[in-house]
């Protein structure tokens, strides 16, 4: 069938590239949620173990392949893209600074009270 003027080409091929990589990403955070290595999960890195930043990491580069495919951002103006993409990621990253900070106040308050063996 020829296109008409202002018809809009198929992009279900994109979709499933977008959902394989995403559900990729997905996979291997289970896995590593599953699995635990122990080099990752006491290893203590900026105030978490390395096993949290790879899961912060992990969730912020599937967000923004949500949003910058199936929002559509990829078409917008760069300016726009920006002002989404960045107000995001700097409030993504103060509150995941807040609740590492906060969350290890609240452990070393409540270490006495706990015991994970």
């Amino acid at each position: 069938m020829a296109q008409t003027h202002g018809s809009h080409e198929s992009n279900v091929g994109l979709i499933w590239k977008v959902f394989g990589l995403l559900s990729i990403v997905t996979i291997i955070e289970v896995a590593f949620g599953i699995v635990k290595p122990a080099y990752m999960h006491f290893t203590n890195f900026l105030g978490t173990s390395l096993l949290n930043w790879l899961f912060l990491i992990l969730t912020l580069v599937k967000a923004y392949g949500i949003a910058w495919y199936f929002m559509h951002l990829k078409h917008e103006k760069a300016a726009l893209r920006r002002a989404i993409v960045w107000t995001a990621v700097f409030l993504i990253a103060y509150l995941a600074t807040l609740l590492l900070i906060e969350g290890g106040h609240l452990g070393e308050i409540f270490e006495r009270y706990t015991s994970w063996s």
